[in-house]
């Protein structure tokens, strides 16, 4: 039976497990993975017993903006509505009620959250990456 959840504190490395099936995030640890969860405002996870099938997770300010990260689906488990009911719960969420606008980042996923709602025409994004820009030793 798949079941959702909010709870945080499950193992983290059933996700790196699941993040191991993308690209995006092969190279996530258990370290990291713990304390991403400690700093995320809302987590979704979907289960089949005892294994994580799906996640999706928020930070935000609970007013006006939020973004939406990692959300993932084992893939035995796509094709079956698991990913857009992650993103429904994220978006209908109690806690995000107030939230004007909801921001996101995907490569290849775009027909996916178009299908939501989502717009590609304020793509405004700029990103720093902290690895091109480490200091010579």
């Amino acid at each position: 039976m798949i079941t959702f959840s909010e709870r945080k504190n499950f193992d983290p490395a059933l996700l790196v497990r699941l993040y191991d099936c993308a690209p995006w995030a092969k190279a996530r640890t258990v370290n990291g993975i713990t304390d991403m969860l400690t700093h995320t405002d809302l987590a979704i996870s979907v289960w089949d017993g005892q294994q994580l099938i799906g996640f999706g997770r928020v930070l935000t300010d609970y007013v006006y903006r939020a973004s939406i990260w990692d959300v993932i689906v084992d893939p035995e488990y796509q094709g079956q509505d698991i990913g857009t009911q992650i993103m429904e719960k994220i978006l209908h969420h109690p806690s995000l009620a107030r939230v004007e606008k909801f921001w996101l980042c995907t490569r290849d996923k775009q027909a996916f959250y178009e299908k939501l709602g989502f717009s590609a025409n304020e793509q405004t994004g700029m990103v720093w990456d902290r690895e091109k820009h480490v200091p010579p030793k």
